[in-house]
């Protein structure tokens, strides 16, 4: 077991998480739950990597709209799902899947919630991040609307928007960048960066925080009136290994999103960024594998459903 993961379930027992969820929860109701949602997630990794990064996202974008409540996973015209900030999330399957196998040995037990966050923490692991002690007791909503999918974050933020949206959710600028820092892992498609190659405030020219030979290889990658659909990798010669390259690229100017790259440019985020950075992965990189996992229990405790608020549902694309 990783050093940090023993810190990491060390201090999940000493600091109670918000919202009454704990640690365990499933630990007499349905023992083998963890292992079974760790084994799904680890066989469609196995096939496909880059699954790691869309169940990473699919927990962030379901945490940020009507709180971690498994929301953003049910199917319907007008659902979140359906939300033009959503039309990218990928990892869907893993969680239908391992869902099945979990209502088969414990009906109407675990929620899709926190099968969510399960995966998520699955995922940085498998892709040689920390692994840390999930909080769980999470209920799935009963509400999801393509509407309210409108203050998710998004790659044309500045660094007052991106700070305003986390605030509103109980976040800070640690948690903003810490969380960020996942993008360590996945990918962007061109249609959402040409914009910073060709034409950045309608100017005609490229943005200038983008690093010369960086904005080279990005054009190549993405020509003008080339294939929007086409992947980029948002942690440029490291993407599917979770590490701190990704804050060393941005450091660089050597990010793929605007969003993260302003970043940089704003003297508190920078701070933090730069305390990922370092130089060398050491202790700078245990520093950020500490302080991710404990982001990611403060997102993970948004505005849950808890007790006899919401369901359980037998399929998570679908209320009961």
């Amino acid at each position: 077991m990783k050093v940090v993961s023993v810190l990491l379930i060390i201090l999940v027992m000493v600091l109670p998480a918000k919202g009454q969820l704990k640690a365990g929860f499933y630990s007499s109701s349905c023992p083998k739950a963890e292992a079974m949602v760790r084994s799904t997630v680890e066989s469609y990794y196995n096939k496909d990597p880059t699954f790691a990064a869309g169940l990473l996202r699919l927990h962030f974008h379901d945490c940020f709209v009507e709180g971690c409540d498994g929301s953003v996973l049910i199917k319907g015209a007008s659902s979140e799902r359906n939300a033009l900030p959503n039309l990218g999330l990928k990892g869907f399957e893993v969680i239908d899947d391992a869902k099945a196998q979990v209502e088969a040995l414990c009906p109407g037990v675990v929620s899709c919630a926190d099968i969510l966050a399960l995966a998520a923490r699955d995922s940085v692991d498998l892709s040689d991040g920390p692994s840390w002690s999930v909080p769980t007791g999470r209920r799935d909503g009963r509400v999801s609307l393509s509407s309210q999918a409108s203050n998710l974050p998004s790659p044309l933020d500045s660094v007052a928007v991106q700070r305003q949206k986390f605030a509103a959710k109980g976040l800070d600028d640690h948690d903003l960048v810490t969380l960020v820092g996942g993008h360590t892992i996945g990918e962007t498609h061109c249609q959402f960066i040409r914009y910073r190659l060709y034409n950045f405030t309608a100017t005609g020219n490229s943005d200038p925080t983008i690093n010369q030979a960086f904005l080279e290889q990005l054009q190549a990658l993405c020509p003008m009136n080339g294939d929007g659909t086409k992947p980029v990798a948002l942690d440029r010669g490291s993407q599917t290994k979770f590490d701190v390259s990704f804050f060393k690229n941005v450091k660089d100017g050597n990010a793929v999103l605007e969003s993260d790259q302003r970043l940089w440019g704003d003297d508190a985020t920078r701070k933090i960024m730069q305390n990922y950075a370092g130089n060398i992965r050491g202790l700078l990189g245990f520093r950020f594998d500490f302080e991710f996992p404990k982001a990611m229990i403060k997102m993970g405790s948004i505005e849950v459903k808890i007790g006899t608020q919401g369901e359980i549902r037998k399929v998570c694309s679908k209320f009961n």
